[in-house]
């Protein structure tokens, strides 16, 4: 087949690479700019899509002896990752930016160039299996992306190639030493690539400007504190509450609702947090027919943890799962996942819980 490989600069995406060339496929590589200014970007060992990051991918595509280019996607980056997660933000949701930047760049944006280009697939470093169109975890479970690929429709996963979902991050390290690739012992990249100091409240206040409002206790409707945004919090947040006075029982208090058009924090005891129902909307269903009936799965509610036993009902485009475990911290704008076993069966976007 003929590939393209989408380099970050990073181990996991330039041993898929080599692995795809070492299939047999006519492979060519292909950097993102993702910014305007890319010095604007976090660098390091917290980078991702930075200058440095696509000479690395460079150096790896000549190891490789592939051909190599730069796709500049600032402007659709910025139009439908940065500012979907700001207008996420100033609606009450908490948005996982990581997803949306699979869903609408790595696997629209550039799939579509690709294929238009007459290229088959995309080969990307995703630690995620893929079996007859169905999507799985990756065999090491701490490093499992299949929750962020779950968005992605059955034909985006069609000409989609994972070829590290069947190792470890150790053994990839491993290989790509072996290989002679300078990145082998590059750090993860981690956080928000494009909040260059890591304040991700600092940076929507920028972007949405400072709102002063209430905080709020759930059970007494007293305000106990104020706030800069509501924008700022997350549901399940308890640091950075800055209240008055502690509860009267000393417990600490945790952030349950946001509600945006009033700009109010509403906080209480952390037992409030908990929930066995979620609603989500734009279902999308790869792994089965959209069920006709109720039906048991496991179902994930953020990119990390939050793994429970559910009944799942669907109704057009969304989705009731009622949990067969409690979970605390379900945020509106998170992706619900749902598994049969380790295979993805379909996600959706979590709307209320």
């Amino acid at each position: 087949m003929k590939v393209l490989a989408a380099m970050s600069g990073g181990v996991d995406s330039a041993v898929a690479a080599a692995r795809a060339v070492d299939a047999g496929h006519d492979v060519t590589g292909v950097h993102l700019a993702l910014s305007a200014a890319p010095a604007t970007l976090r660098h390091g060992a917290r980078g991702c899509c930075t200058v440095e990051d696509a000479n690395d991918a460079r150096r790896t595509a000549d190891v490789l002896g592939i051909p190599f280019y730069i796709w500049d996607l600032a402007e659709r980056f910025r139009a439908d990752v940065i500012e979907d997660f700001l207008d996420e933000y100033a609606a009450g949701r908490t948005p996982n930016p990581c997803l949306r930047c699979n869903e609408k760049i790595k696997f629209a944006a550039v799939l579509d160039r690709a294929l238009a280009l007459g290229f088959d697939a995309v080969v990307t470093g995703h630690h995620a299996r893929l079996e007859g169109g169905r999507l799985r975890r990756s065999v090491d479970a701490g490093k499992d992306q299949s929750y962020v690929l779950a968005v992605l429709s059955a034909r985006q996963l069609e000409h989609a190639l994972f070829p590290l979902g069947d190792s470890t991050k150790e053994q990839v390290r491993a290989e790509a030493a072996r290989r002679g690739l300078a990145v082998a012992d590059k750090p993860d990249s981690h956080d928000i690539c494009f909040i260059a100091d890591g304040d991700t409240r600092g940076f929507l206040a920028r972007k949405l400007g400072e709102r002063a409002g209430p905080i709020v206790d759930a059970e007494t409707g007293e305000t106990i504190g104020q706030h800069d945004g509501s924008f700022g919090f997350t549901v399940g947040q308890r640091r950075g509450l800055n209240l008055r006075r502690p509860a009267p029982g000393g417990e600490p208090r945790y952030v349950l609702s946001i509600e945006p058009k009033s700009n109010t924090v509403v906080v209480g005891r952390g037992e409030l947090l908990d929930t066995t129902e979620v609603r989500a909307a734009r279902a999308v269903w790869t792994g089965c027919a959209v069920p006709q009936a109720p039906i048991a799965c496991l179902v994930q509610l953020r990119a990390h943890g939050m793994v429970s036993p559910a009944t799942v009902r669907a109704s057009g485009e969304e989705v009731l799962a009622e949990l067969g475990t409690p979970q605390r911290g379900v945020a509106a704008g998170q992706a619900l996942v749902m598994y049969d076993g380790d295979t993805v069966l379909g996600s959706a976007t979590i709307t209320a819980a």
